[in-house]
């Protein structure tokens, strides 16, 4: 069992997530901007605990981001100085409404660049679950979909593949986190997919790999 904290936990990405974890048997804490709102998704999905955002990152073996760009920021400053040792997970993908169905990376190269220079360099900092549906996540049936996973911390990078198949999906390394910015770009790819040709929340799946995981 792990000690995990989902920072944006009330929202359709980060409850999904939590969803996932609970099922799996892990010790989940709901963050939020606000405690209370934490406690009805955690009440909700029989999750251990709750608490505001930077409370609820503090203690953890992982604490996991998943809030909107616009806010990535100042999310990321309010839990900077109480994740310790955490594995830091950011599933931020740098979308620019109304044009989401076009790839518009930031300045820096990508949302994992800007979330280490918000971090620091001392935080372990990984990124992923960018290209899988909130929707789906919040569901109990499998999903037919791969998620990378990078980083430069090679460790923290295998502790986030392991957590995935618990999850009912394939976790695979991406390897270095400045790849992230492949999985970011491919988000809007997906949603053009899904608005294209009618998807339930298109996903991707890599073949041919003779030495992954096998697909749960």
């Amino acid at each position: 069992m792990v000690a995990i904290a989902v920072i944006g936990g009330t929202g359709a990405l980060g409850k999904g997530l939590a969803r996932r974890l609970v099922a799996a048997g892990h010790d989940v804490t709901i963050g939020s901007r606000s405690a209370e709102k934490a406690q009805v998704t955690a009440q909700e999905l029989g999750a251990a605990g709750f608490a505001a955002n930077a409370d609820a990152a503090e203690g953890k073996d992982v604490v996991i981001v998943a809030v909107p760009h616009a806010s990535q920021a100042d999310t990321l400053a309010q839990i900077r100085d109480r994740v310790g040792q955490a594995v830091v997970v950011d599933t931020t993908v740098p979308l620019v409404p109304p044009k989401v169905m076009r790839v518009q990376l930031p300045s820096e190269g990508s949302a994992a660049l800007q979330a280490r220079e918000h971090l620091g360099p001392d935080v372990r900092l990984v990124t992923a679950f960018h290209n899988v549906s909130a929707h789906h996540l919040d569901s109990d049936h499998a999903i037919d979909c791969d998620v990378l996973v990078f980083s430069d911390d090679v460790e923290a990078r295998k502790t986030v593949v392991e957590l995935c198949p618990g999850m009912g999906i394939r976790g695979l390394s991406g390897g270095a986190l400045a790849n992230s910015a492949a999985a970011e770009a491919l988000t809007s790819i997906l949603i053009y997919m899904n608005k294209t040709y009618k998807a339930d929340g298109a996903g991707i799946r890599f073949t041919n790999l003779a030495q992954a995981p096998a697909i749960p």
